[in-house]
This record gives C-alpha cells, sequence and structure tokens, in this order.
C-alpha cells in the first residue's frame, strides 16, 4: 500500500474524527450507493421494457416484410417463396394476408384484424399459433365443411367465446349486386384461442387459412406480403436489402425496425433521460464528498503541516485528499451495484410489480439488468467523485506549514 493510501485510509478510518464529519462521510457514501442503486433499476426496467415489448412483437411479425408497390397484391408469391428461400441469414419465408372485419357472435361484435395464413408455414416460423391455452391450432374444418379461425385470448374474452364456438366474420369488400353493394359474410368455428402475450394482438387478431382469408376477401390467389424471418435479428436490414434485389422491381421490403421506429426511439430517448434525472443523484453525492473532504481539510490542517514539514510534496498531500474522495466513491458505488442489480433480479424473478396490460402491453415490469451499463455507471460516479475531490486536494496542498505551526 502507497503511502498516500496509507494515510487517506486512516484519515476515513479515524476514531478521533468529529461525529459531524463521521456523520456527512456517511451520508456521501449513502448517497453515491442510491444514486447508482436507483439509476441501476430504472435503466434495468427501461431494457427490460425494450426486450419485452420487442420479443413480443416478433413472437406474432415478421423481421422483414415484403410488399408490392401496387394494391393488387403479389400474384406469383409462391415462386417468389422458392427464389427468395436461398437467401443468406433468410430463415423462413410465410405468405400472409390481411384484411379487417366484423366479427360477431351472441349478438356481440367486434373490428378484428384478420391474417391469412399457410398453417405450414406459420407454425414452421413460430409465434402465437405455438401458444394454444384452449383448443388446438388445427385449421382442418367440422364435418359440415365450415372452416376454422383462431381467435386472441382477450378477444375471446370479451365477445365470451370458447374453442368451438360459431362466429360470422362480415368483410367490406362486398359483392356488387343489383341492390347495391353487399358484405360478404362467412361462417367459421373457433377452432382454438392463442396467447401470444402481447395485448394488442391478444385482443383485436384472429387468423385463418389462407384459401378463407382470399375468399372473405373476395380476391384470387393473392396475398399481401410475404412475411420473413431471420435467423440473427441484426443482420434483417442486410437481409432486406438483398431480398429487395433478389425479388425485382415493384416491391418495398422494411424490417421490424422500420415497422416500430417510433416505438422504439421513444423508450431508447426515455432510457437517456432516465439516465439524466436520475444522474443528478449521484451529483448530490458528489457534492456531499466535497463537504466531507473541505471538513477534513479543516479539521486535519495540523496533521498537513506536520506532514509537509517531514517532507512530505504538495502533490503526494493532493492525492492523499484525492484518494481519501475515491475510497468514498469506490465504497459507495460498489453497495449502489450489488443492491441495484440484486433487486432488480428479485423484482424480475418474482414479477412485484404487475401492470395492466391494456396499457403497458405487458402484465408485470420485466427489469433485465445490462452488464455494460454498471460499467459506465461506475465510471460515471467514479468521475463525478473525482471531480468533487479537485477542489479541496488543492486547497489542503496550499496550506504553509510556518502559517499552522507557529504557535505549537
Amino acid at each position: 500500500m502507497t503511502f498516500e493510501w496509507l494515510v487517506a485510509l486512516r484519515y476515513l478510518r479515524s476514531p478521533n474524527r468529529p461525529a459531524v464529519l463521521r456523520l456527512v462521510t456517511l451520508l456521501a457514501v449513502l448517497g453515491v450507493a442510491a444514486g447508482v442503486t436507483t439509476l441501476v433499476i430504472a435503466l434495468s426496467m427501461n431494457t427490460g421494457f425494450r426486450q419485452a415489448i420487442r420479443d413480443r412483437l416478433l413472437s406474432v411479425t415478421a423481421h422483414v416484410n415484403l410488399k408490392p408497390l401496387s394494391a393488387e397484391g403479389i400474384h406469383d408469391y409462391r415462386d417468389q417463396i422458392t427464389k427468395l428461400s436461398s437467401t443468406p441469414g433468410v430463415r423462413s419465408i410465410v405468405p400472409a394476408i390481411y384484411n379487417t372485419v366484423l366479427l360477431s357472435c351472441g349478438g356481440r361484435a367486434r373490428g378484428v384484424v384478420l391474417k391469412g395464413i399457410d398453417p405450414d408455414f406459420e407454425l414452421q416460423a413460430g409465434g402465437a399459433l405455438r401458444h394454444i391455452p384452449a383448443g388446438s391450432n388445427s385449421f382442418a374444418a367440422d364435418a359440415d365443411g365450415i372452416p376454422v379461425l383462431l381467435v386472441g385470448r382477450i378477444l375471446a374474452d370479451e365477445l365470451r367465446i370458447s374453442a368451438g364456438d360459431y362466429v360470422t366474420l362480415t368483410s367490406p369488400q362486398g359483392n356488387l349486386t343489383p341492390f347495391g353493394m353487399l358484405p360478404r359474410t362467412r361462417r367459421f368455428r373457433v377452432g382454438g384461442i392463442f396467447d401470444s402475450g402481447f395485448y394488442d394482438y391478444d385482443a383485436n387478431w384472429a387468423f385463418v387459412t389462407l384459401p378463407s382469408a382470399q375468399g372473405l376477401a373476395g380476391v384470387g390467389d393473392v396475398v399481401s406480403l410475404l412475411e420473413i424471418r431471420v435467423t440473427k435479428l441484426d443482420d434483417a436490414q442486410a437481409v432486406a436489402e438483398e431480398v429487395l434485389r433478389r425479388a425485382g422491381p415493384g416491391f418495398m421490403a422494411t424490417t421490424w425496425m422500420d415497422e416500430n421506429r417510433a416505438l422504439f426511439r421513444a423508450l431508447s430517448l426515455e432510457k437517456l433521460v432516465t439516465a439524466l434525472f436520475i444522474g443528478l443523484i449521484t451529483f448530490v453525492a458528489g457534492l456531499n464528498i466535497l463537504v466531507v473532504l473541505t471538513m477534513t481539510v479543516t479539521d486535519r490542517a495540523r496533521d498537513i503541516a506536520v506532514l509537509m514539514a517531514l517532507g512530505t510534496r504538495r502533490r503526494q498531500i493532493r492525492r492523499i485528499f484525492i484518494l481519501q474522495g475515491l475510497a468514498v466513491s469506490i465504497t459507495g458505488t460498489a453497495a449502489g451495484l450489488v443492491a441495484g442489480y440484486g433487486l432488480s433480479w428479485i423484482a424480475d424473478r418474482w414479477r412485484l410489480i404487475p401492470l395492466n396490460p391494456e396499457v403497458y402491453a405487458v402484465p408485470y415490469v420485466p427489469f433485465h439488468a445490462n452488464g455494460f451499463d454498471a460499467i459506465w455507471i461506475a465510471a460515471a460516479a467514479l468521475g463525478i467523485s473525482i471531480a468533487a475531490t479537485i477542489l479541496p486536494a488543492i486547497s489542503a496542498a496550499r496550506i504553509l506549514p510556518v502559517e499552522i505551526l507557529r504557535f505549537e
């Protein structure tokens, strides 16, 4: 241990210090620990929300969407799937058709987003159809040839629908008759209820087979888009560019980041604002360290004079007080990191903070602590603390031993 560290630690542990100085030192440590703990918990919550929303979002949506520029849809989608399946980074390609319809059952009705899918492709790609709490994910028609519909859990609860019930879907794309445009209706049997874990989809979506959706929309063998899932999420943009090049003219490709840019940009801005405002707690703790060192310089002025009279250099005096503030900061930062990550793990493990999924899209507050956050939080806390030691350290180094020891 160096001379500077030895003196700094003795000043901190000295039993002869005034009670006020010991109290202020303890408050400085607690201030740093509180700031670091709060910042770790807040950033863990932000990261948890981001990951939870992303995971639930991608469980029912594609990583890359290939859409036609025209409103006629994709007619040669089977050839496109064959051509694009060999694209590097592509895990699966699923054709889909979307339509907004009115679902009615037992005198109750709701507008829903109807997605027409190829069941084999969809199950291979993964997603909501793998989580069926009631019924099954089979789309086999019943004995009367009535096609099957899968609805979200929240939608089923709202309309009091159970697996095996029959519902009616009404499409705004109607048939032109001598009496005008009449809506097109079809009867479906609810084969199962899916639970994606994402409120918006469980409350507003329903799945049918591609032929059923095409028949209800009054179109031929056409799909709205091709949904592509990639092996690595970070490669989505590169895969989208390559898929667009291979598909040829007349198409556009968007990634999951493009589709939800506003949402994730808001989460990133929230993380920045949270870090800035909660970081003020650490700044206040730095002021406490400045007070501690200033009081220590005043209390130990005679000791400093004796050390300088015995040959201690001014830069060593400065270093003693910088290390003293650093010791306070390291203690508080270490305690804050342990408390912050421990509380985050407990809150996430036991789901201590429930939420209304209708508002937040997730049923509880998720906490996902990031190791990288610990590095920059510790660096920021130590930086603020070291900055707070500069003025007291300079003040201590400027003490003139002859002035202090003149009357000793």
